[in-house]
């Protein structure tokens, strides 16, 4: 192979990449999000500079993927955390675990996606909207939604899956030092809600060494959603060097 083929190629392996070059359109994509109070002082060891808190909320979310070009259907759960950057307002992806590998792969070497190894679900359980991860076999959160109790208007659905997203890309050089250290940005596009709904809901978070979700603990349910929607991720840029800023 010469040298000027292998540059044409964007991952490795060279002659079975872990994931389709193709820019993922996401077809009856389901959420359920869970907007919980936590502890501030908590937040705070987690969330990077220049990124500012203003209040002490986490987004817990089960996303069912109903259908994905280049990976296929796939189940994702996580944390997002409300900040600001300046007067933008946004999220910071905090952690995400992925039951497919391709996924998991482009998600942090393409973008900055957190994203690792679970095993997360979203399933309907006598009236209840069930969300649960497991990180091998042990589980790490279950949350439950009143199934469909009342509707949620689409605009206000978008708004909240639609914000800025904001992430870590830390790459380390061969001495093992970062090579790339960069807070990015990103946003979906091209989204269409086709249902929303709201109720109520809970949270439980059991603690894990390798699985930390805990560690930003549950004091109150702000509120919760249930959305179904069709989406693609735009790509991601820098919004802050860490790298020349030391």
């Amino acid at each position: 192979m010469k040298a000027t083929d292998v540059v044409r190629h964007s991952t490795t392996p060279l002659t079975s990449p872990a994931y389709a070059p193709t820019v993922p359109r996401f077809t009856d994509r389901e959420y359920l999000n869970i907007v919980y109070r936590t502890d501030r002082d908590a937040l705070r060891a987690v969330v990077p500079e220049p990124l500012e808190i203003d209040e002490p909320l986490v987004r817990f979310e089960v996303m069912r993927m109903g259908d994905v070009s280049g990976y296929g259907p796939y189940t994702e759960a996580g944390q997002a955390i409300p900040v600001r950057l300046g007067d933008e307002r946004g999220e910071y992806l905090h952690a995400m675990y992925l039951d497919n590998f391709p996924a998991t792969a482009s998600g942090r070497e393409v973008s900055a996606y957190p994203k690792t190894v679970g095993a997360p679900r979203l399933y309907v359980d006598h009236g209840a909207l069930v969300g649960t991860l497991d990180y091998g076999t042990l589980r790490v959160a279950t949350a439950t939604m009143g199934y469909k109790h009342h509707r949620l208007d689409l605009d206000e659905a978008r708004e909240q899956i639609a914000v800025p997203t904001f992430m870590l890309k830390i790459i380390p050089g061969y001495d093992g030092r970062p090579r790339v250290a960069e807070l990015v940005r990103t946003r979906i596009t091209d989204v269409t809600v086709k249902q929303s709904w709201t109720g109520p809901a809970r949270l439980q978070l059991f603690e894990h060494v390798l699985a930390p979700l805990a560690d930003l603990p549950v004091r109150e349910v702000v509120s919760a959603s249930h959305v179904l929607t069709d989406l693609t991720l735009a790509p991601v840029s820098p919004v802050h060097d860490y790298l020349e800023a030391s």
